[in-house]
C-alpha cells in the first residue's frame, strides 16, 4: 500500500523546469569524461546516446556463476526522452531500462528478464545476478547478445569520472529521468525507505530522478515515467553464425567456476579463461577482415568441452 500511494503522488509530479534537456545529457557525458567514446545528438524528442557498449575499464574478472559470454563491442544507440512525464504503472522489460554515461546499458539486478510488475516489492534472490556471482568487480557482464551491461552500481566507471565527487549524473533512464550514484545530489545521505519501487524519488529540476543503492534492488528496476514507444527500446541482438544461424546460449555450470580471468589479446579481441571442477575452459576471439566479424575459438562446459570454431558477426 505504502508503494501505491507513492505511484499515484508521484504521477501527478510536473516535469520540473527542464523539460526539454538536452544540454544536461550532453554535460553529464562531457564533464564524467566520456565525450571521445560516447556521442550524444538530440531530436525533437530525444537525446541518443551513442557508444559501442565496450567500456575502458577491467570486465568480467572476478565472476564465478559464469553464462559463457563474453563481451564483445556492439554499436548500440540509446534514446533518453527529454520531455519526461511520470505515470503510475511502473514499467518492467527483459532488457536495459537505461544507459551509463560512459555508453554501457543499464539492467535491472535479475539475470534473464525474471523481474514483472508484481515482483518488484520482493527481491528475487534466487534471480539476484550479484549475490549469485554472475557479475565482475566492475558490476557488470556479458549477456545473451555477448553484449557487456551493468546490473549493479557501476564502480569501475564511477572511479574513472573526474567529476565523481561531486555526486554527478551516473546515467539516463530511458523514460528521460536521471540517474544517480548512492547519495542525494548535495551529497546528503538518503535516509531509509525514501527510495520508490524502482529505486527513485522526486527530484527538484528534473521532476524524478534514480538512485543505486548498496542494497537490493541495487539500481533502477523499473521506470516510473511514460514512454510510449517501450515496445520498441533497443535490444542487443546475439551474434550470428556466417551461415546466417544465430549462436546458441551459455548456460552457467552447475556450482560456478574458478579463476576467471578477461583480457584484451594485441589483436584487439578478447580471452576469457577459467576453471571448472579442475579443467582448463576458453572463450577467445578476434576481428576478422569482414566489418563487425569475429573468428571464435572456444572450450566451454556448455560444449562439454568440445574444441568449436567459427565466424560469428553483429
Amino acid at each position: 500500500m505504502r508503494y501505491l500511494v507513492l505511484l499515484m503522488a508521484l504521477a501527478s509530479t510536473p516535469a520540473g523546469a527542464h523539460e526539454d534537456h538536452c544540454a544536461e545529457v550532453e554535460t553529464s557525458v562531457s564533464e564524467a569524461g566520456f565525450s571521445d567514446s560516447v556521442s550524444v545528438t538530440c531530436s525533437d524528442t530525444h537525446a541518443t546516446i551513442t557508444s559501442d557498449t565496450y567500456p575502458d575499464h577491467e570486465l568480467m574478472t572476478g565472476i564465478t556463476g559464469t553464462n559463457e559470454q563474453v563481451p564483445v563491442p556492439a554499436e548500440y544507440d540509446a534514446p533518453v526522452i527529454l520531455s519526461p512525464t511520470l505515470d503510475a504503472t511502473p514499467l518492467t522489460r527483459d532488457a536495459a531500462l537505461g544507459v551509463a554515461v560512459n555508453g554501457v546499458p543499464i539492467y535491472d539486478y535479475t539475470g534473464g528478464g525474471e523481474m514483472t510488475e508484481a515482483d518488484l516489492a520482493h527481491h528475487q534472490t534466487q534471480h539476484d545476478t550479484l549475490q549469485t556471482g554472475q557479475l565482475d568487480m566492475c558490476g557488470g557482464h556479458a549477456g545473451r547478445g555477448d553484449d557487456y551491461h551493468y546490473h549493479v552500481k557501476p564502480t569501475c566507471m564511477i572511479e574513472q569520472m573526474p567529476n565523481r565527487e561531486a555526486n554527478p549524473i551516473i546515467g539516463w533512464a530511458f523514460d528521460g529521468f536521471p540517474i544517480y550514484g548512492d547519495d542525494i545530489p548535495d551529497g546528503s545521505t538518503i535516509a531509509a525507505g525514501d527510495l520508490s519501487v524502482c529505486n527513485g524519488q522526486p527530484d527538484d529540476i528534473f521532476g524524478y530522478r534514480y538512485h543505486t543503492s548498496e542494497g537490493p534492488p541495487y539500481i533502477i528496476q523499473c521506470l516510473m515515467g511514460d514512454v510510449p514507444d517501450f515496445d520498441r527500446l533497443p535490444r542487443v541482438k546475439p551474434l550470428e553464425a556466417s551461415d546466417g544461424t544465430g549462436a546458441a546460449p551459455g548456460r552457467p555450470p552447475q556450482g560456478g567456476v574458478e579463476n576467471l580471468v578477461y583480457t584484451q589479446d594485441p589483436n584487439s579481441g578478447g580471452n576469457m579463461i577459467y576453471t571448472y571442477r579442475g579443467e582448463d575452459f576458453y572463450i577467445r576471439y578476434a576481428p576478422t577482415e569482414t566489418s563487425d566479424c569475429y573468428a571464435f575459438e572456444k572450450r566451454t562446459v556448455t560444449n562439454n568441452g568440445s574444441l568449436q570454431k567459427g565466424e560469428y558477426c553483429r
